[in-house]
């Protein structure tokens, strides 16, 4: 008697392949490939131009060190009066932003009540908008025949710190507010139950704890004013210019690159130091976080028994910050579009198919956000693979020491862009790509330097807006999939893509909103024949005549309509428990 065999499988399946059968080397090569390309674009487009800034402004024409640049800018009295506007303009800024922001924080995070959803949504609006568009608002509102006109603040400190808080309010609403959600209020009860009034329990036992957040939003909102380039830009012209605008009017006007240059490292400078602060602020607030259990709101009562004092100063202070700083802009800047030489009705927005009077622009305004539309797909594009790429690889947790130091240093490269101002950049661009590493080939016409320019702002929002997501995938199930055989190509779309998808759709809006609206680096770069929408505004306030005025308007709310549109679509489809700002 014979018995037949089963003959034996070629090859196993794919079931039964033991953990590590995917070739080592294949999968440090695939690894490599995903980290490696980002580091490229992040060497070209953002290394290299800075340090050709860095050697603009410390080395001379015999290639030697040469502090003679740095010392003249220094010297200058414009210098110091230039740095001192921006550091108080900042201060203030920031300090105003706390002020008004945490009364609403707690109304919005700390009290339940109808139609708070839709009231935490609007609060964010002003933060996407982009600054050319916040700068058009409180001109609107500012300006002598605007609703505010009596107070005389248009083009003063005053005026260009008013639209910095407006722009930055939400900042501290959501950093602020989602750390006090989470926030244990048995503490300030024992408290008021031991005598305590609510302003010492508060004094006393809230705000200390709160105080990781507030230092943390601080630290963003200094930042954020300290290289604010449009809103400044366009409120305060170069009375009240930072160094942000300083840069600006260094290259375009004077044309004096190198005291452009020095001034870009102070710029770095000064916001390295802000990052490092933030930084610290935020592992506190995370440390901080790990230790409190979650707390419900409760209902918002202004009126019987369980009325509190504090929430009447919380909705008072909330309506004010959100009637008078939010809505009055906002809807001034659309009714004041509405108003023609004529008469009311639609003809700023019909005149934007022109190129305005006396042909103010090259281009009209529907080509200009054509062409804005198709530049921010392009850099949405590239700052998306870029982004993602570096998420995917600085979401692993990999044995080895050094592997893991190599993904923590891959991660904080790729946050540096968003620690140097959109105007270095461009800046940067414009000096550098004139030779290229040497080429005899000058880029600086070339129509694809915007998208990437605006690609390097975007990419660091990329990945905060997905790695966030893809370190909370279990391990484990890497693993599991590993150890079923699965090559990394098929536990990227089985593990990681069914988790990161709604991630990734946000950050598409995210890149795409800031690219649409982005004005500091599209400044340098922008060709009069090819420019964008927010350039185009920007040219149509520096024109005379109501035509113009009245195109810049209808134009501003067109751009605001824009990335407040792509954002609604972005915010639906955050993650519950998203990450926030």
């Amino acid at each position: 008697m014979s018995a037949t065999l089963p003959a034996e499988p070629a090859t196993p399946p794919r079931a039964l392949v033991a953990p590590g059968a995917w070739p080592v080397a294949r999968r440090w090569v695939g690894w490599g490939l995903a980290a490696g390309l980002p580091l490229l674009f992040l060497g070209v487009f953002f290394a290299y131009p800075v340090l050709a800034l860095l050697r603009l402004g410390f080395v001379g024409d015999t290639g030697g060190p040469d502090l003679s640049g740095v010392a003249d800018v220094l010297g200058r009295a414009r210098t110091w009066r230039i740095i001192g506007t921006t550091l108080g303009q900042s201060v203030v800024g920031t300090a105003l932003s706390l002020v008004l922001g945490l009364p609403v924080a707690f109304l919005l995070h700390r009290r339940e009540f109808r139609g708070r959803r839709a009231l935490r949504a609007f609060v964010v609006v002003p933060f996407v908008l982009p600054t050319v568009v916040v700068g058009v608002a409180f001109r609107s509102v500012l300006a002598d025949s605007g609703p505010l006109g009596f107070l005389g603040i248009d083009g003063t400190f005053a005026g260009v710190v008013a639209a910095l808080v407006f722009f930055n309010l939400a900042v501290v609403v959501r950093t602020v507010g989602g750390f006090w959600a989470g926030l244990d209020p048995r503490a300030e009860q024992a408290a008021r139950a031991l005598g305590a009034s609510p302003w010492r329990a508060f004094r006393h036992v809230t705000l200390p704890a709160l105080t990781p957040a507030i230092a943390s939003a601080a630290a963003i909102v200094f930042l954020f004013c300290a290289t604010a380039f449009g809103v400044v830009l366009v409120l305060g012209g170069t009375g009240y210019g930072t160094v942000e605008t300083e840069i600006w009017v260094q290259t375009t006007q004077f044309l004096d690159l190198r005291a452009a240059a020095v001034l870009s490292v102070v710029q770095i400078a000064v916001v390295a130091g802000c990052l490092l602060l933030a930084g610290r602020a935020r592992s506190s607030r995370e440390r901080a976080l790990q230790l409190l259990p979650d707390a419900g709101p409760p209902r918002l009562a202004l009126r019987g028994p369980a009325r509190r004092r504090g929430d009447v100063l919380a909705v008072a202070v909330t309506a004010v910050v959100v009637g008078v700083l939010l809505v009055l802009p906002l809807a001034t800047v659309v009714v004041r579009s509405l108003r023609t030489p004529t008469g009311w009705g639609l003809g700023n927005y019909v005149a934007l198919g022109t190129t305005g009077g006396a042909n103010a622009l090259s281009v009209t305004v529907w080509e200009a956000a054509l062409t804005s539309v198709r530049i921010a797909v392009d850099a949405t594009v590239i700052a998306v693979v870029v982004g993602g790429l570096v998420a995917l690889v600085a979401s692993r947790r990999p044995r080895a020491p050094g592997a893991r130091r190599a993904v923590r240093v891959l991660d904080a490269l790729f946050m540096l862009p968003l620690g140097v101002s959109a105007v270095t950049v461009g800046f940067g661009f414009l000096v550098t790509f004139d030779r290229p590493f040497g080429l005899d080939l000058d880029l600086r016409s070339s129509a694809a330097l915007i998208p990437v320019a605006q690609a390097v702002v975007a990419t660091p929002l990329v990945v905060r807006s997905v790695l966030p997501v893809l370190r909370a995938v279990d391990t484990r199930l890497h693993e599991a999939a590993g150890v079923l055989g699965a090559t990394p190509a098929q536990v990227l779309r089985h593990v990681d893509w069914p988790v990161a998808a709604r991630s990734l759709g946000v950050a598409v809006g995210f890149a795409f909103a800031v690219s649409l609206g982005e004005f500091g680096a599209t400044s340098f770069l922008a060709r009069p024949e090819r420019p964008t929408l927010p350039v185009v505004i920007f040219r149509l306030l520096g024109r005379p005549g109501a035509e113009n005025l009245g195109m810049a308007l209808a134009a501003a709310v067109l751009l605001g309509l824009m990335t407040a549109l792509v954002m609604g679509l972005a915010e639906r489809l955050r993650p519950a428990g998203g990450t926030e700002l």
